[in-house]
């Protein structure tokens, strides 16, 4: 990986000699940006170790394990420690060059709200690469859009009818199975939650919202909504708020008011499937994808590994004016003057804006610090404080220019980057990407999640040891950045073209073993 300009941060790789045992050389430290007064340890580093060139002037006093941080130099009590190229919070004592930097020594300097001002968008349009592929076989929908899978997808307006739901799901699969294993029909799925009832204003709202965003999922080339009758949630008002569907593809009905809601529910999925075998996939041009950028279980090495290749995919796809959403507000706070400096215009930066302290005030009206981030596993890996959380979480929304911002529930509806209004929280971010048109999922982690959601979630390792340690979980190995050599163009490329394979129906690790859900963000009053 070269020394460039990538999502805002200057990346320098130190390399170390190769092992003993003939294996690839790894980088050993890493400068992620040459403001920086630290360095990353990308291998646990032995105490009295001495630093490789040009940092061979200093040892690590103590032992710093893969993914923390070492002073670059000595920094004095209150004065910024710099990562990325900005302050991830102050020292709280003086740190010496060569000490570990990490919670014991290093604090936030987040509070509430910000005053922020426009000064016009800094990024430029990134050029898709000649060479890389333009289309996927996708399936293309009667309003236009494109799904990268063919599914029946059952939905219920309540949660009283979750267990009516899955039976539904379950004995179709049994009923339909050679229907199934004959057409090109990927899957039936039942998308189950708690709520819908006892909602009231907003909160109801949301959960509508969320609803009819994933009846729209142009994945669902057929959807079953499954009302009970008495909830708030009504069933009605639901699929008016689900416009761009194909009427001809939707049946719904309440249970309150069938005899035989199973029967009533395998009757309409019957007829669902035969439509849905006609269905053929297509070349479609890569404008056609919408992807969701999430993250989850972060280490130390999330923000210079999986996060920044993710970023890139986000710029080749913004290129080939594609969609890329990226959520989890709260971790934004601390580095959402970056995004500002990238917004497409006024307004734009006006709704950003808006957006983030709004979010703030939802902490700051519960009672909490907008700070209380890290989680207690991210600390584990290296992560210290929000800043420094944030500036590696939007290291997945690439260097392109911020060209819609949108609120929870809602669907990205123009091309490139989109910034959602959604919480940190692994399955409720991953379901409103969804809900938002996301066709595909890019998920990366450092401590691994078996979790999967509706579109195939694609989990992109930051360290080879969890690819290793968790072949189950993972698709993609991003600690190959990491090897001596490694060109960070190539990488990239080659993860576009498998993620195109995955658009044209190559299953991910979440759909080979099944673990699909939905969650909701519950953030309001229940009667």
């Amino acid at each position: 990986m070269s020394t460039e300009q990538q999502a805002g941060c200057n990346i320098r790789l130190t390399t170390t000699p190769g092992s003993a045992d003939g294996l690839e050389a790894q980088l050993q430290v890493l400068q992620v940006h040459p403001r920086d007064n630290v360095l990353v340890a990308l291998q646990p580093l032995p105490a009295g170790a001495a630093l490789p060139e040009p940092f061979a002037h200093l040892t690590a006093s103590q032992a710093i394990p893969a993914g923390h941080k070492v002073a670059l130099q000595a920094i004095a009590k209150g004065q910024p420690v710099i990562k990325y190229g900005f302050a991830i919070g102050a020292a709280s004592c003086a740190i010496q060059a060569g000490e570990q930097v990490h919670s014991h020594n290093l604090t936030t300097l987040l509070s509430g709200q910000q005053q922020y001002r426009y000064q016009g968008c800094e990024a430029r349009q990134p050029e898709y690469p000649a060479g890389l592929p333009t289309e996927f076989q996708g399936y293309r929908r009667a309003n236009g859009k494109v799904g990268t899978r063919n599914e029946l997808w059952i939905i219920n307006t309540v949660g009283c009818v979750n267990r009516a739901a899955s039976r539904i799901a379950e004995l179709a699969r049994k009923e339909f199975a050679d229907l199934l294993a004959q057409s090109s029909i990927d899957g039936i799925h039942a998308f189950t939650h708690p709520f819908g009832c006892s909602q009231l204003g907003d909160d109801l709202s949301n959960t509508r919202e969320l609803l009819a965003g994933l009846i729209q999922h142009p994945n669902a080339g057929a959807v079953l909504v499954l009302g009970l009758g008495c909830e708030n949630n009504q069933l009605a008002t639901l699929l008016k708020s689900s416009p761009d569907i194909d009427a001809s593809r939707i049946r719904a009905f309440n249970a309150q008011q069938v005899e035989d809601e199973i029967e009533q529910g395998l009757a309409a999925v019957g007829e669902l499937l035969q439509q849905m075998s006609q269905d053929q996939r297509t070349a479609c041009p890569v404008s056609d994808l919408v992807m969701g950028m999430k993250c989850g279980g972060s280490d130390g090495l999330s923000g210079l590994t999986a996060n920044a290749l993710v970023g890139r995919i986000a710029d080749l796809l913004a290129a080939a004016n594609g969609k890329v959403v990226l959520t989890e507000t709260p971790e934004m706070f601390g580095a959402e003057q970056v995004f500002m400096a990238r917004a497409s215009n006024q307004q734009v930066f006006d709704d950003l804006v808006q957006l983030v302290n709004d979010f703030k005030q939802y902490f700051i009206d519960n009672q909490q610090p907008v700070y209380e981030n890290p989680s207690p596993g991210n600390k584990e890996g290296g992560l210290t404080t929000l800043e420094e959380k944030s500036l590696g979480a939007i290291q997945k929304g690439g260097s392109a220019a911020v060209q819609q911002v949108i609120r929870y529930g809602k669907t990205a509806s123009k091309a490139g980057l989109t910034l959602l209004e959604g919480p940190g929280n692994d399955a409720v971010s991953s379901t409103a990407l969804t809900a938002a048109g996301a066709t595909l999922l890019l998920f990366t982690t450092g401590r691994g999640t078996p979790l999967g959601f509706p579109a195939p979630t694609v989990k992109i390792s930051s360290n080879s040891s969890l690819a290793a340690r968790k072949p189950q979980w993972i698709d993609f190995d991003a600690g190959g950045l990491l090897r001596q050599g490694q060109d960070a163009t190539e990488f990239s490329h080659a993860f576009f073209r498998y993620l195109l394979e995955v658009a044209s129906g190559r299953q991910t690790r979440n759909e080979e073993t099944d673990n699909r859900e939905i969650a909701i963000w519950k953030n309001g009053v229940t009667l």
